[in-house]
């Protein structure tokens, strides 16, 4: 099953009640309305909680058992980090709750010197952790850095509505990967140009195959490959081949810009902030050698899928993708 047909877990109207609740009533009582509304959730989402126990388990064996087992109780766990994180997301996004969303950060020097030369950047990233401490990041260092979020709207449009409301300055802008064309990629250039930062998530296939005219052909190392070239490539990910998009690679080669990776987490009561760098600049062969591109792409790949499963062993429970991620993507 496709990710893209798999619905958010979480009602965005009791997101806003959460956050108010939280202000008025402290973490105590946040904590104790949703025990009870991820533990519904729990009961009746069949398909993200075994897919929560796949993860584990993976996550689990290869970690040689120093993580948490396949339990119900550990996939329960899974789901409240999750429910916490929708919090994290929204302390981080406001301007007023600085002390409260307080963060340490490893590696972002790269980030931080291109932010003082004023040079654009493309940030690999998953859904793991809170991604608006990026923007806190940059925010804390250099107040005007704007962000171009590529993402699949249906599950992120009004959740970004929540954050504009709380605050207007808020510096996501949002744009549709199941539309992306040409105007598209030069809204991206220029705004690479100007010292913008574009953000796009690595752990999730494309939304739409990139045509349908013909059968895929199986490319190097079981990629999908089609006549306009690989959509997917896969790499060893906690012990077993899983999809993952070349599109953040193809974009960082096309616009010849840094690329970086960030994810953050929260370990108790901190926030933490992990940034690598992947390439100064991504150089892939021309688009007519397309065996070679696909070759070329597959060590950026390499790197990006064992940085994140480190991140995963560190920590164990805040990589949210609720579906069957190692289920072959449809043809």
């Amino acid at each position: 099953m496709h990710w893209a047909h798999v619905g958010e877990v979480g009602f965005l109207g009791g997101i806003r009640f959460l956050h108010w609740l939280y202000r008025h009533g402290g973490i105590r009582l946040f904590r104790v309305c949703l025990f009870f509304v991820i533990f519904w959730f729990f009961l009746v989402q069949g398909l993200a909680r075994r897919a929560s126990l796949e993860y584990l388990a993976r996550l689990h064996e290869t970690s040689g058992g120093t993580t948490p087992p396949p339990t119900l109780l550990n996939g329960f766990r899974h789901f409240m980090r999750f429910g916490e994180n929708l919090l994290d997301k929204l302390l981080a996004a406001d301007i007023q709750e600085k002390a409260q969303a307080s963060y340490r950060v490893d590696g972002a020097e790269a980030f931080l010197r291109l932010l003082d030369e004023g040079r654009g950047a493309i940030i690999i990233t998953a859904h793991f952790g809170n991604l608006e401490l990026c923007r806190r990041l940059a925010h804390d260092h250099r107040a005007h850095v704007r962000f171009a979020f590529l993402a699949h709207t249906r599950h992120t449009d009004r959740f970004q509505r929540i954050l504009r409301a709380m605050n207007p300055k808020h510096e996501f802008d949002l744009l549709q990967v199941d539309k992306f064309d040409v105007a598209t990629a030069m809204q991206l250039s220029e705004h690479v140009a100007a010292g913008g930062v574009v953000i796009v998530a690595g752990d999730r296939i494309p939304v739409t195959p990139r045509r349908r005219a013909a059968p895929p052909q199986r490319g190097k190392r079981g990629g999908t490959a089609t006549p306009g070239g690989a959509s997917t490539l896969t790499s060893s990910f906690l012990g077993k081949e899983a999809h993952f998009p070349v599109g953040p690679y193809v974009l960082g080669a096309a616009l010849g810009c840094p690329v970086l990776m960030m994810f953050s987490a929260r370990y108790r009561d901190d926030l933490s902030i992990t940034v690598r760098q992947l390439a100064e600049r991504i150089e892939l062969p021309r688009r007519s050698r397309e065996a070679s591109r696909e070759t070329a792409i597959q060590p950026y790949l390499d790197t990006y899928v064992a940085t994140l499963a480190r991140e995963c062993a560190q920590n164990p429970l805040q990589w949210f993708n609720f579906y069957p991620f190692w289920q072959q993507p449809p043809s």
